[in-house]
């Protein structure tokens, strides 16, 4: 029932082409290869093979599709995981329909796919937990890896700490989406953050947000 209801709001879209649906991830990998889609909305609770456990064979595909997480505030040590091992965002299942089609065609764009609530549950569990960025490993101090960016990098940083889209960012800023993921892409660089989840939560530590 729930498929149902995703696939009839995504096919709502007009730009958007339901190639596939699956029970469960062992499904869900199978017909991904078959179809290779752009993207692969994946719930992270699923039977048979759930879908933490299908991330890492989906990014194995050549072209892998972006995948996005869909998961519930209860789910922080989920989200955490899949942040881990690649998922390019997550998408939270009280979201309205608008929402949902916006998150597909920004992963579809490259763009990562982060409600405000999942960004803030999970910064709020990475600093309960002492801070580290999700990889497993220390970084370099976060002041010394803020003093690498520049200006506007920092002013980047900052909204990615809110949780703000590519488009949100440059409706804010009065840029071009392109120029949004250029420093987003210097920023995910330069301060060795491998998501836009890690960046967000170093613009937490050095309180260029709050």
């Amino acid at each position: 029932m729930i498929r149902h209801g995703v696939r009839l709001i995504l096919r709502h879209a007009g730009d958007i082409d339901v190639v596939a649906e699956a029970a469960d991830g062992r499904q869900a990998v199978a017909l991904a290869a078959a179809h290779l889609p752009d993207v692969a909305l994946v719930d992270i609770r699923m039977p048979v093979c759930d879908g933490l456990a299908a991330i890492a064979p989906l990014l194995a595909l050549d072209p892998a599709p972006r995948v996005v997480m869909l998961t519930t505030f209860g789910d922080e040590d989920n989200v955490l995981t899949a942040l881990r091992e690649g998922a390019a965002g997550f998408l939270l299942k009280d979201e309205g329909p608008q929402e949902l089609i916006a998150a597909v065609r920004a992963a579809a764009a490259g763009d990562s796919v982060l409600s405000p609530g999942v960004t803030g549950s999970v910064i709020a569990r990475m600093l309960r937990v002492g801070g580290r960025d999700g990889s497993g490993s220390a970084p370099a101090p976060a002041d010394e890896r803020i003093a690498r960016l520049t200006a506007r990098e920092r002013e980047v940083l900052s909204m990615l700490g809110e949780g703000l889209s590519n488009q949100d960012i440059a409706g804010r800023l009065g840029i071009g989406i392109g120029t949004v993921k250029t420093h987003v892409g210097a920023i995910l660089e330069k301060t060795g953050s491998a998501s836009r989840v890690q960046a967000a939560l170093l613009a937490h530590r050095t309180g260029l947000a709050s």
